[in-house]
């Protein structure tokens, strides 16, 4: 039977509808890019590095008033995972508004940019879990080297400081803190480890604490210790605490804090902000000079 003008036009109609239903959905607009977090003003330069037989980029802090006088002298904040998209521009600029604010003595900010942060924050290890993180792990060793034997010369060539230095880290890096509290005693004078990964390797470290307590040089230190809700660094941060409270010598001062209100993704941030203008203090002012007599 011979299909009628109109029945054409529907036929013609259906199909289009159906060829539209079959397109393709239009793609959605792209994830705006993350905004990358401003720094205070700083310093980057690289080092070659024949520990690590690699260059490392590191970021450089000085306080607001380095300028204002040649003779002044400053203690220096050494910090892994300092690289400008990982947490240096957060502490920067923690310390930087307060020393501003008079609550903190002027101090620099060495960031030390990861390349292999899995290879350099960790010690050797048994466990083969641990071993599956990445390709290559255990190079503590020669991370710290990096620092003791190359860097501090290099900071301490370019910068003005005074010999007191601290180190700063949180997770992994904590774990690296406390390592190289117990491995090189001396090295820093203060040490700050938050949420360290003291799992690490059957929580060697926090177990053999006690030994490195015994051996304790006699020159002062600051250990400061804290950990948020985590299953899995709370107890050995508890027992590195006990060990600690049982046999740190009188040189050494400490403080070991449990967080369970922070979480591990925030207890950096949260907490740089009290603890490092409270262990770095303003120096106390001087006496004014006595009236001559007349």
């Amino acid at each position: 039977m011979p299909r009628t003008a109109v029945q054409i036009l529907l036929i013609a109609l259906c199909a289009a509808l159906a060829a539209c239903s079959r397109a393709p959905a239009p793609a959605p607009a792209p994830a705006p890019a993350p905004v990358a977090e401003t720094a205070p003003s700083h310093d980057s330069f690289e080092v070659p590095s024949a520990r690590l037989a690699e260059t490392r980029r590191i970021n450089v802090y000085l306080p607001p008033d380095y300028g204002a006088d040649a003779s002044t002298r400053y203690p220096v904040l050494y910090m892994p995972d300092g690289g400008l998209a990982e947490d240096f521009p957060h502490v920067a600029t923690t310390v930087d508004t307060a020393i501003r604010a008079g609550r903190m003595r002027p101090l620099i900010v060495v960031g030390i940019e990861n390349t292999e942060r899995r290879r350099d924050m960790t010690g050797p290890t048994t466990v083969e879990s641990d071993r599956r993180i990445a390709p290559r792990v255990g190079g503590s060793a020669a991370f710290r080297a990096f620092i003791a034997e190359e860097l501090i010369a290099q900071i301490e060539s370019r910068y003005r400081a005074s010999g007191e230095r601290g180190l700063v880290g949180e997770s992994l890096a904590g774990w690296f803190v406390v390592e190289t509290f117990l491995a090189r005693p001396g090295l820093f004078d203060v040490s700050i480890a938050l949420s360290p990964s003291l799992w690490w390797n059957g929580a060697v470290l926090a177990d053999g604490a006690a030994a490195a307590l015994a051996a304790w040089p006699e020159k002062p230190a600051t250990l400061y210790l804290a950990w948020a809700d985590e299953t899995d660094i709370g107890p050995p941060a508890e027992r590195l605490a006990e060990a600690l409270r049982l046999h740190a010598p009188p040189q050494l001062h400490w403080q070991a804090v449990p967080r369970p209100d922070l979480r591990h993704s925030t207890i950096y941030r949260a907490l740089a902000p009290e603890v490092l203008p409270a262990l770095f203090p303003p120096l106390p002012a001087a006496p004014a000079a006595a009236s001559p007599l007349r």
